[in-house]
């Protein structure tokens, strides 16, 4: 109840403004999360590449684009964070506005480009942070960066977080990024990780430990490019796919405002396309590789429908901006 009187100041704003407002009052109000963290919330520990995640319900990248925001996320009850997608550099990202929301359909279209502070300033925040939760960190190319040199970028910020968090996604699959998309295909992909094989091996001779190496891929995939993907992935040091990311496929939302608006559609709308992507995935690694579930969870049945088709651990972000904190102990009392 009131989390939904928050929610109609907050959409009283401008979407971006709002979701930068919540994580202030968030970080402002971090004693209080303190006390309350956890509060009556059973753990469901699940154990995957050596780590013991308290629960399986984490948080998206994307919310916590730059590491500031982590400590009061972690005390409201999620198993763990994923911060990110950061560059090397800094970049402002894509023209506002590039947040919309679509009310109707529980969903969101954003075209925000990636816009971060740099890897730089996220390794400091993962210096200073005083919790000892599971932490991701979410890496992408800079958007001047061409297709052929992106291994380069990913390279740079592997080596910059690699120390400082428990695991790493590379992020080739967001659709607000000119072209990155590409980076999926068999041509980009097989060099790319190849690159990254060998970085991740010098960061181990290094006498540095050895941390799960995640993609990210999109649900817009066709099944023979999710075949094709399949394939590369398996004879390089990949550990696990997080799947989804958004879509841009908006025709659930054609006929509502906003819903024409060019970017990555996330939301209630996004989970049918998202779980079916995840479900094939499975079944094409035949359990050579876990899976991440994530795309469209708003519920306890949503995130059951993710764990039934596949996934280890699941994720939520655009859920969370609708039903609020109180999603994730939904999910833990009746998954």
């Amino acid at each position: 109840m009131c989390y939904s009187l928050i929610r109609k100041f907050l959409f009283l704003l401008d979407a971006e403004r709002a979701h930068d407002l919540t994580l202030w009052i968030l970080k402002k109000t971090l004693p209080l999360w303190g006390r309350l963290k956890f509060q009556s919330l059973a753990e469901y520990p699940v154990n995957l590449w050596g780590i013991t995640f308290p629960n399986p319900i984490g948080l998206a990248a994307g919310l916590d684009k730059n590491g500031d925001y982590i400590e009061p996320l972690q005390n409201i009850g999620f198993g763990f964070i994923e911060v990110g997608t950061v560059t090397p550099r800094p970049q402002i990202g894509n023209p506002r506005p590039r947040i919309f929301r679509i009310p109707d359909a529980y969903a969101i279209i954003n075209r925000m480009g990636f816009n971060n502070k740099g890897v730089d300033h996220l390794v400091e925040n993962l210096k200073k942070r005083k919790s000892s939760g599971i932490i991701g960190a979410n890496i992408g190319k800079n958007f001047d960066t061409s297709l052929e040199n992106a291994s380069e970028d990913y390279i740079h910020c592997l080596g910059k977080v690699y120390a400082h968090v428990d695991y790493v996604v590379i992020n080739i699959s967001s659709p607000n990024s000119p072209g990155l998309r590409d980076l999926q295909s068999a041509y980009y992909l097989d060099k790319m990780l190849a690159n990254l094989d060998l970085a991740q091996q010098q960061l181990q001779s290094q006498g540095q430990k050895k941390i799960p190496f995640l993609i990210k891929i999109d649900p817009d995939l066709n099944e023979a490019a999710l075949e094709e993907f399949v394939s590369v992935i398996l004879k390089h040091q990949v550990d696990g796919v997080i799947a989804t990311n958004t879509t841009v496929n908006h025709r659930l939302v054609a006929h509502l405002t906003h819903g024409h608006e060019q970017g990555g559609l996330s939301g209630e709308p996004l989970l049918l396309q998202s779980t079916q992507i995840l479900q094939k995935l499975t079944q094409l690694l035949a359990g050579k590789l876990p899976v991440v579930g994530c795309g469209g969870v708003s519920s306890a049945n949503d995130a059951s429908e993710k764990f039934a088709a596949g996934a280890s651990l699941v994720q939520i972000y655009t859920g969370l901006i609708y039903k609020g904190p109180s999603l994730i102990r939904n999910i833990l009392e009746n998954i």
